[in-house]
């Protein structure tokens, strides 16, 4: 983790304002049926539509009918509306502007692809007997991060991380831990273990090897050893972990640079590639852009992968209020273009240079313990909104940093962590509110970005996609206050006709509230696409939608046409 953010200078016109479009709509003309046709249709519309008991929303109904210039279509089925989590009640309830988003059929040119959302631990996290294919819990959370790449790096790969394939002692001097952060020895074994863990959850990993205690020969022992077990799984290894910051925080001399950096990046990249020459490198994984250049100029016979990290609230004494972990700054307008602000600089370097660009180490905040931004539903709104805008933009890869230590005690920005007495962790893996942020993008069809643009709807953002069956994904995230903010009108145009319309939806009655946040109604993963309730007010073979959505949610709409 960083101590603090470099950031690029705020520039609105280097974003992707052109993903924007206006849709054109153009009049059909009205299809002659019969009479006895229309007298059939209405009659079984006038049954199904009778008010059920109570007027329950969620009760079975058919679809509301398509207007009558559309083309002829069978009659509409009989779906089961979505029932979202209300207003709290007795809210001072605050409208808001009503939502307007029209989705193009132009696309943006980027892709939300499988695996896009991971988790990033602690290289001595490879030691957590936990991380197996035998730890029925983890394998399920993982597997609700559908495909997730497991990556291995932070602060402790180059303090405390000790690689050997041959059992030796941890070294005495140069290597220190505490109680919480330990040393550990990592072997072959612990990769064994961890690929039985990747196979049981369809996962795959990218490691970080020691940097900070220079060795390039031990680095290519680890490489060729994760190659052997992991196999293609195994997407990429990284040399040393935010080595920008080595000269700051006294894991090499003051004086250490890119130059050095580079020096050393070599000797590391050549000794790996006698061993693991299918292998690329990712890096520098910094956080600090000037570092950028120099990895992508290195020779190094590898293909390569830039990665940085970014944690966009690092004023931890509060001096910079508007970089302050806050609820305030999470739900901002702010945070979301500061985010993508950085997030562009980076992807302007690999676009130029013609490689992927990966967020592989990433989080609300880079300050140690709790603030009032931890474990909260705002956290889980925070979370999807920046993958996606991650994804919309180029992203190829990101990983929200955590570890395997306890609820109890252990870092409260991390998604997952270990049921048990601090520090004496049961392998009950679990997720937190954050976690189902990350569950809510991974559980999405893959698809292409299509062009969009929207007004109103207060603090929301909008995401659209085009899937492979030709379905189309709208993915609103509405970050208006859930105590005080009433519904949303949603004014929804979509490039076609809608046969289908269905929600998934995560939800929590506040911002600041801890393990709350649900979705559809239960801590676990999305409803299947193919189980999921029709939204409510779906208008049944209109490019038109219109309905209401509660505030401080994650909606996921899918239209097939």
């Amino acid at each position: 983790m960083p101590p603090q953010e470099r950031s690029p200078e705020h520039n609105p016109d280097n974003r992707p304002e052109d993903m924007a479009g206006t849709r054109r709509r153009t009049l059909r003309p009205a299809v002659v049926v019969s009479v006895i046709a229309v007298l059939a249709v209405v009659a079984s519309l006038m049954f199904f539509l009778r008010p059920g008991a109570g007027g329950d929303p969620a009760a079975s109904a058919p679809a509301a009918s398509a207007p009558t210039s559309a083309a002829a279509l069978p009659p509409a089925p009989e779906v089961t509306y979505y029932k979202q989590l209300a207003p709290p009640a007795g809210s001072p309830l605050e409208a808001v502007e009503p939502l307007q988003v029209n989705v193009s059929t132009d696309q943006v040119g980027t892709s939300l692809t499988k695996g896009l959302v991971g988790i990033s631990l602690e290289a001595t996290d490879l030691a957590d007997p936990a991380l197996s294919g035998d730890n029925a819990s983890i394998v399920k959370l993982f597997k609700e991060a559908d495909q997730p790449v497991l990556r291995f790096g932070g602060n402790a790969v180059d303090r405390r991380f000790f690689w050997t394939s041959t059992n030796e002692a941890v070294p005495s001097t140069g290597y220190s831990g505490d109680a919480a952060h330990p040393v550990e020895a990592v072997g072959p074994a612990d990769l064994a273990r961890l690929n039985t863990l990747l196979v049981a959850a369809d996962a795959t990993v990218s490691i970080t090897v020691d940097l900070g205690h220079y060795d390039p020969n031990r680095a290519a022992d680890m490489a060729k050893h994760a190659a052997e077990i992991f196999g293609p799984r195994l997407l990429s290894i990284t040399v040393g972990n935010e080595p920008n910051g080595f000269g700051l925080n006294g894991v090499r001399p003051g004086g250490y640079g890119p130059e050095k950096y580079v020096e050393e990046l070599k000797a590391y990249a050549n000794a790996i590639n006698a061993v693991a020459p299918n292998v690329p490198i990712s890096g520098p994984g910094a956080y600090d852009q000037k570092w950028w250049q120099p990895f992508i100029d290195a020779d190094i016979p590898q293909k390569k992968i830039l990665s940085f990290h970014n944690y966009p609230l690092h004023s931890c004494d509060g001096s910079d209020p508007k970089s302050s972990p806050t609820i305030s700054n999470v739900m901002s307008q702010l945070m979301h273009d500061r985010a993508a602000d950085y997030q562009q600089a980076a992807l302007a370097a690999g676009r130029a240079a013609g490689i992927e660009t990966w967020l592989p180490e990433t989080g609300i905040a880079a300050c140690p313990g709790s603030n009032e931004t931890s474990r909260t539903h705002a956290s889980a709104l925070w979370t999807a909104d920046y993958a996606l805008n991650a994804a919309q933009l180029g992203i190829a890869r990101i990983g929200f940093h955590s570890s395997m230590l306890t609820c109890k005690g252990g870092p409260p920005m991390s998604a997952i962590c270990s049921g048990g007495p601090y520090l004496k962790p049961n392998g009950e893996v679990s997720g937190r509110a954050n976690f189902f942020g990350i569950s809510m993008v991974a559980e999405m069809e893959g698809g292409k970005f299509l062009k969009l643009d929207s007004k109103g709807g207060g603090l929301m953002f909008s995401y659209a996609l085009r899937n492979e069956d030709g379905s189309t994904t709208v993915v609103l995230v509405n970050e208006n206050n859930p105590e005080k903010a009433a519904q949303t009108e949603v004014t929804l145009n979509l490039p076609a006709r809608a046969l289908t319309g269905t929600m998934t939806q995560l939800s929590g009655p506040k911002y600041g509230v801890e393990d709350s946040t649900v979705i559809d109604g239960a801590k676990s993963e999305p409803i299947p696409l193919a189980d999921r309730a029709t939204v409510e007010g779906f208008a049944y073979g209109s490019q038109t939608q219109t309905f209401k959505l509660t505030a401080g949610t994650v909606t996921v709409l899918n239209f097939k046409h």
